[in-house]
């Protein structure tokens, strides 16, 4: 699903050169559970920005699906995005005029479907996270927990092949995290989505299936671990 070959990110302050990337290259995979860990500065969110096409690398290659992320052109990059990508974010992100279903069915009206089907997909997805009594609900009635569930609805509603996470629990506790945690993996896991999460932390990095440790730019050990069910048994 993701191919990534000799990628630099390199910065200029000044005159010096800061290496953000610096050669990096691994392989993630259809329908797998990836962490990318590292500590304030290794160059992880840079990494994500990359894959997500929303910085260029300075070296290097990026193919998602097939399609090689570092030539395309904005526009080009904007419509991949729509089509193929969906982003959960630390901070939520969600609008706080519109409710939860309104929230989620967004990117569904930048794809043009109409309102009786996006509020349809929206209502189903939001079912799906276990938030069935709180759809009519604005984002400053709900949790942090609550709000985080719905901005993940709002990545799967468009049935994206990957999911890019940025420290997706950061503003959670860690029984919220937990239970996202586990939320993420086993809808990922049941829709054979690729989930590709940005983390500096290595308990929740211990969730994925692959972890990519990543500091001063370099990766510096890529772990493969036996797919687990014990996110399958809560309902």
């Amino acid at each position: 699903m993701i191919q990534v070959k000799g990628l630099y990110k390199i910065y200029r302050l000044g005159q010096e050169k800061v290496r953000a990337l610096n050669g990096v290259d691994f392989v993630i995979n259809r329908g797998e559970f990836c962490s990318i860990v590292g500590t304030s500065g290794s160059g992880k969110s840079t990494l994500l920005n990359m894959l997500a096409g929303l910085e260029k690398p300075t070296k290097g290659e990026i193919v998602i699906a097939g399609e090689h992320m570092e030539t395309k052109k904005e526009n080009q990059l904007v419509a991949f995005r729509r089509e193929h990508i969906g982003f959960i974010f630390q901070s939520y992100n969600l609008l706080p005029t519109l409710n939860a279903i309104e929230n989620v069915a967004l990117p569904l009206t930048f794809q043009g479907m109409n309102k009786k089907a996006r509020t349809k997909r929206a209502s189903e997805l939001l079912d799906m996270v276990g938030l069935s009594t709180h759809k009519k609900h604005k984002p400053t009635q709900m949790s942090g927990g609550q709000q985080q569930r719905v901005g993940m609805a709002r990545a799967l509603v468009v049935q994206p092949e990957i999911i890019f996470a940025d420290e997706p629990t950061g503003n959670l506790d860690s029984v919220t995290s937990e239970e996202m945690m586990e939320l993420m993996r086993r809808v990922v896991y049941e829709r054979n989505q690729t989930l590709v999460m940005v983390t500096h932390d290595d308990h929740l990095a211990s969730y994925a299936d692959r972890i990519i440790r990543i500091r001063d730019g370099k990766v510096i050990e890529i772990t493969e671990k036996k797919r687990e069910v014990k996110g399958e048994q809560k309902g």
